[in-house]
């Protein structure tokens, strides 16, 4: 159901029975991947793995967990990563975690397993885990921690350092985290408030993933088990470290691309807490549907569809897997129930060749707007399914279709709708409050651990198959075909009717002379005027005091420049950029995050910069920077007063490189500029002669330890 109070009409209701070709989705499973999401129907069992940050995670444990021994598999990253330095692009700080947010969803998609974390912000390298806790808030994190056990009721929890062994402080408290969770989260004692949502949970084991410093140590560790991580998968034709390389090398940003192993690697499990396993990480837990009271008909008439699956023709699974479907409504086990008719449900669909999808006419639109959407349904099987209904808004009917769905025909319903004028924008919702020191601030209880938002809205879908009722929520989304990328989606977005960009966020005045503060435009939505205006600290003076604007198009762009001034008793503070559009107050930003390996991400950060006096003494006046993955800070050093030539590798090479007073190496320009290295003789002479090298970050990849710096 698109989410909303106020509905709009509905304008039209068609039905289409027409060829349709779509391009290949995840939500439709191969003949192998059916294979393993039907055994996996089979088992109830869950494991949790817990550390630190995006790209900690045993991708290849998290493979043979999800796809080999087909249990509910989790990561817990504890942070969002924002502390890591960035390859790829100029992203830092809360920019930086949403890139490493969506690469582990990414690297989920490959391995199989689930992704959620806790409020902490991650602050970089930390000596010690006293630091990190205090900075985090030992008391909190551990609150979500305890949380994310009890909401996903692990059977064993696995952590991927230990309070004593990680080499890092965030590495090391996560792994204190886990055994205080661990033993927290079956006391309903500790965080009694979170009980109104889920129950206390104790899971049956704890223990570390035993990691090795020393390549060649085939010792068995003590007190442990194994499991072979290098396990082939006929079924998904590689073997689960090719997965894992797989996954792993999502992490782009942190420049981890990975290699694709094969052959046996053992990975071991060592006890820490709770029941000890003698033979293997399950060992007393029962998988089977017996843990569910009155299960085992289910479990039976599930192992008959596994047992039967005939990859030639998947759709003859359906008549079993729907007398499963219904045979669920008479348990009582919500859990498990609502964990495997999820799962019973993804089956379904990919055995129908099922396609459904909710399709925006555009990929955004503001409060109060009107956004039209198509819905299709796709049955690319010969079963009969009959579409019922299509609604948008909660506890409204928009259409009764009763339409079947026959075989490799469309059926496509229109609507239109209006965006709720207090509908909230789409930002990340651990950004929508003001983050303290070491957490984000979130106030719903249910958000906490999730990786992202819900859709901005969602259509809700309900067919009829052999008298079952299927409820689908389909997200809607934009389509379009890049002309070289071919097939492409994203998120639906709600942004403002105009966000304000301001040109430089940060403004240096090292006298008293005026500096141009330019602001940037975006209409988000046709047909919109108003004012745009600045409002400074005391001591600021700002010409003109506001400007007229009008904009006829969406995503039209103005760029407005105002004069500010410091007066004589002008201090450093914040200023902002505002527009008045209706008689209300618009102040955010829009930021668009767009790299071909996530989906594309906006946010919408408050307008808002800094306005720095200070006296500045400076040596020296030309600049050469040699631009690594990219930094901001060129821009800086222009903003005090510097010329700054950046450098192409041509000029490395040939150029006079005596002309600059001091060069500068830009963040992990070693890493991205392979001809810097080919170079580094030249700048060594430039030193040599009386020149000023600066070297910034840098990180040591794959052996190329010569030539740095």
């Amino acid at each position: 159901m698109i989410n909303g109070r106020r509905f709009s009409s509905l304008f039209f209701v068609s039905l289409v029975l027409a060829r349709c070709a779509f391009g290949q989705s995840p939500r439709v499973m191969d003949s192998g991947e059916l294979a393993i999401a039907l055994k996996k129907l089979t088992v109830l069992g869950s494991a949790l793995l817990i550390a630190a940050h995006p790209d900690d995670e045993n991708t290849a444990a998290l493979a043979y967990l999800a796809k080999g021994r087909c249990v509910r598999t989790a990561y817990l990253a504890i942070t969002r990563g924002e502390g890591g330095q960035n390859l790829i692009g100029s992203e830092q700080g809360e920019l930086m975690g949403i890139i490493r947010t969506h690469e582990l969803l990414a690297a989920r998609g490959i391995d199989g397993a689930e992704q959620y974390f806790t409020s902490a912000i991650d602050f970089g390298y930390s000596k010690n885990s006293e630091e990190t806790l205090r900075i985090w808030g030992h008391e909190s994190t551990l609150a979500d921690v305890v949380w994310i056990i009890r909401k996903l009721r692990p059977d064993v929890v696995i952590s991927r350092f230990t309070p004593t062994q990680g080499g890092h402080g965030n590495h090391t408290s996560s792994a204190i985290l886990a055994e205080e969770a661990f033993r927290a989260a079956g006391d309903p004692s500790r965080f009694p408030e979170q009980l109104k949502f889920v129950k206390p949970w104790k899971p049956k084991r704890l223990g570390w993933n035993v990691f090795r410093f020393q390549s060649g140590d085939a010792s068995s560790p003590p007190n442990s088990v194994a499991f072979d991580v290098g396990t082939y998968s006929p079924l998904l034709g590689k073997s689960f470290t090719e997965i894992a390389g797989l996954s792993r090398s999502m992490h782009k940003s942190q420049g981890f691309g990975a290699a694709e192993n094969r052959g046996t690697l053992p990975n071991y499990f060592q006890h820490t807490a709770g029941d000890t396993a003698r033979q293997d990480l399950f060992d007393g837990v029962d998988l089977s549907w017996n843990r569910v009271q009155g299960g085992e008909t289910v479990g039976m008439t599930l192992a008959e569809a596994y047992h039967s699956f005939d990859p030639k023709d998947p759709s003859a699974l359906l008549p079993i897997l729907l007398r499963a479907y219904g045979q669920l409504a008479n348990l009582k086990d919500h859990y498990w129930v609502d964990v495997k008719r999820k799962e019973l449900l993804e089956v379904i669909k990919s055995c129908a060749g099922l396609w459904v999808d909710a399709l925006a006419a555009d990929y955004s639109a503001s409060p109060g707007g009107e956004v039209r959407v198509s819905v299709t349904h796709l049955n690319r099987s010969t079963f009969p399914f009959v579409v019922e209904r299509v609604s948008l808004f909660a506890g409204r009917n928009d259409s009764l279709l009763n339409a079947p769905l026959l075989a490799n025909k469309s059926v496509q319903a229109g609507f239109s709708f209006r965006i709720p004028s207090d509908a909230p924008l789409t930002q990340p919702y651990w950004l929508r409050e003001s983050a303290e020191i070491g957490s984000y601030r979130i106030k719903d209880q249910s958000l906490v651990g999730t990786p992202e938002n819900a859709p901005a809205f969602s259509a809700n879908v309900v067919l009829i198959a052999d008298k079952e009722r299927l409820e689908l929520d389909v997200p809607l989304r934009y389509r379009w075909v890049d002309p070289v990328e071919g097939e492409q989606y994203r998120p639906f977005e709600v942004v403002p009717a105009v966000a304000l960009n301001l040109q430089e966020p940060v403004l240096v005045f090292p006298n008293l002379h005026p500096k141009k503060v330019e602001v940037e435009l975006r209409s988000g939505t046709p047909q919109v005027a108003g004012t745009v205006r600045l409002k400074t600290p005391k001591g600021w003076s700002v010409q003109p005091a506001e400007i007229p604007f009008t904009m006829k198009e969406k995503n039209e762009a103005k760029v407005f420049a105002f004069q500010v001034k410091p007066t004589n008793g002008a201090t450093t503070g914040m200023f902002s950029a505002e527009a008045e559009v209706g008689g209300k107050i618009l102040a955010q930003g829009i930021r668009t995050i767009q790299y071909k390996h996530i989906p594309p991400q906006t946010l919408f950060p408050k307008s808002e910069g800094k306005l720095v006096r200070v006296d500045l003494h400076k040596d020296g006046q030309n600049l050469g920077y040699i631009m690594g993955a990219g930094d901001e800070i060129p821009a800086a050093l222009r903003q005090v007063g510097y010329s700054v030539s950046l450098l192409t590798d041509e000029e490395l090479a040939e150029g006079e490189l005596s002309r600059f007073d001091a060069i500068i190496a830009g963040v992990r320009a070693y890493n991205t500029r392979p001809k810097l290295r080919m170079n580094q003789k030249r700048l060594m002479e430039y030193v040599e002669r009386g020149g000023t090298y600066v070297v910034q970050y840098n990180t040591l990849q794959r052996g190329q330890t010569h030539d740095v710096g």
